[in-house]
Formats: structure tokens, C-alpha cells, sequence
């Protein structure tokens, strides 16, 4: 029985996990991001206007620079840490203020997809870039 509990996987590729994690929501956020740079500041701070946000261009610029250029950090595993917390607080009012009464599933724009994308963050902000990372290389100690 303990044998079918037992598992090296982490042994073998527990330096490869936050990479993948980290890369695949790194590209999630910077896709967005990008497809709102597309569209437009006007855009999106009209859209964010119809869910009544204060200082909608502002939040519109910084939303866009959150996903695009955090996006493109985590990908690298750069403020990993940081850049996980903004995507935290990102996740928390997409949820509040659009998906949380569309029901779970994302099909209905619902908000299956925003806690995934919540929970990878919260995973990231927790235990960090990983050793294949910016973070990892520019925090390694010099031997001498």
C-alpha cells in the first residue's frame, strides 16, 4: 500500500514543476495583456467604465502593463514573487467583478478559468521561481 503512495516524480523533476507552471501562466497573462494593448486604452477603459471602475484609464494602463510586461516576468522568472501578487490582485477583482455571478463554468464566462489562474498564482507567490529562473541566477551566491 505505501508503495502506491509513494512517488519520485518530485525527486526527478520538482526543479522542473514551477517552470512549467510559472512559463504557462507567464504566457496566459502576457496573451491578454497584449490582446488588450491591441485593442486600446480607450477600449478597455470604456469597458471598465460599464462595470462602474473609478480612474478608468488609469486602471486600464495598468492593467495591460500588469499582463503584458508581468506576463513576460514570470515567463522569465523575474520579481516572481511580485509579479504573482499583482496577478493575485488582478485574478481577485476579474473575479468579483465579472465572472462571480456567471456560475463555475468558463463557458459561461463563469469563474472556473480566473481561479485557476489564482490558485497558479498563489502556488508561485508561495514557492517562488524555481531553480530555472532570473530570480534562481540573480540571487545565486558567487563561489569563489
Amino acid at each position: 500500500m505505501n508503495t502506491l503512495l509513494s512517488c519520485k516524480c518530485a525527486d526527478t523533476w520538482g526543479d522542473i514543476a514551477p517552470l512549467i507552471l510559472r512559463v504557462m501562466i507567464g504566457v496566459v497573462f502576457a496573451y491578454h495583456g497584449y490582446d488588450k494593448f491591441i485593442k486600446g486604452v480607450p477600449y478597455l477603459a470604456g469597458y471598465l467604465t460599464s462595470l462602474s471602475f473609478p480612474f478608468a484609464t488609469f486602471f486600464a494602463i495598468a492593467l495591460i502593463a500588469v499582463e503584458l510586461v508581468g506576463g513576460i516576468m514570470m515567463i522569465l522568472g523575474l520579481y516572481t514573487h511580485w509579479v504573482a501578487k499583482l496577478f493575485i490582485i488582478v485574478a481577485v477583482i476579474a473575479f468579483a467583478t465579472v465572472h462571480a455571478t456567471k456560475g463555475f463554468s468558463m463557458a459561461t464566462g463563469g469563474y472556473e478559468y480566473i481561479l485557476t489562474l489564482l490558485a497558479a498564482s498563489i502556488s508561485l507567490m508561495i514557492t517562488g521561481a524555481g531553480k530555472y529562473s532570473l530570480d534562481a541566477h540573480l540571487t545565486r551566491t558567487p563561489t569563489a
